[in-house]
């Protein structure tokens, strides 16, 4: 992976990053809960991403879901690409509705979190977002930024199920099949978007965070 930036011939590359560790991770169901910084191993993550990945690539624009733990993750990064940090609505984390703040050991006793987890093409989110219209709103942003910036290099910071649920489309997954694409904290997926096609260069990369 000498070379991640593919725009050659017109072509885009889309950054696609998952904001770096918490404390929460692997314990609470954080969602859109505000004011979740990043963890002492996070904010090393987030460091060691903007220096190998700005050793590697300049970034035309760096866009951050609005939510702190993002845009801490994207403030190193933009710090050491030297441009500005631009929040975007259709990056920020899912709403999990009811869900949000519960312990994951406390949800494995709902069942509607369970069907969730095992049909979650069909499955209800109590008052919060349906899966369909959050994958439909990563690939609009993702349409949309790399319109903007065709033939550069940018980076889109956001949240594991989003980063997942693009993946998934981009593979012509079903959503049922969420459990074979991991996305680690601080891991990078890149999108080429050229001549009418988008083409998986590469999914879940820490080697830019290790």
């Amino acid at each position: 992976m000498d070379n991640i930036d593919a725009t050659a011939d017109g072509v885009t590359t889309v950054l696609l990053i998952r904001h770096a560790h918490t404390d929460a991770l692997g314990r609470v169901l954080t969602g859109r809960t505000p004011g979740v910084s990043l963890s002492a191993e996070g904010a090393r993550q987030a460091a060691r991403l903007a220096e190998v990945l700005t050793a590697r690539v300049r970034l035309a624009a760096i866009y951050t879901s609005p939510l702190r733990r993002a845009i801490e993750t994207a403030g190193r990064l933009a710090w050491r690409q030297r441009l500005p940090v631009h929040a975007h609505d259709q990056l920020l984390e899912m709403d999990f509705g009811e869900w949000t703040g519960r312990s994951f050991a406390d949800l494995d006793t709902d069942a509607a979190w369970r069907r969730f987890n095992e049909h979650r093409s069909i499955a209800v989110t109590p008052g919060g977002e349906q899966i369909a219209d959050a994958q439909a709103r990563i690939v609009d942003a993702i349409g949309t930024l790399g319109s903007r910036h065709r033939g550069e290099t940018i980076a889109l910071v956001s949240h594991a199920e989003l980063v997942r649920l693009a993946v998934l489309f981009y593979r012509a997954m079903s959503i049922d099949l969420h459990h074979r694409c991991e996305i680690a904290p601080a891991s990078v997926t890149a999108l080429a978007l050229g001549a009418g096609r988008v083409r998986l260069e590469y999914v879940n990369s820490t080697l830019f965070s290790a």
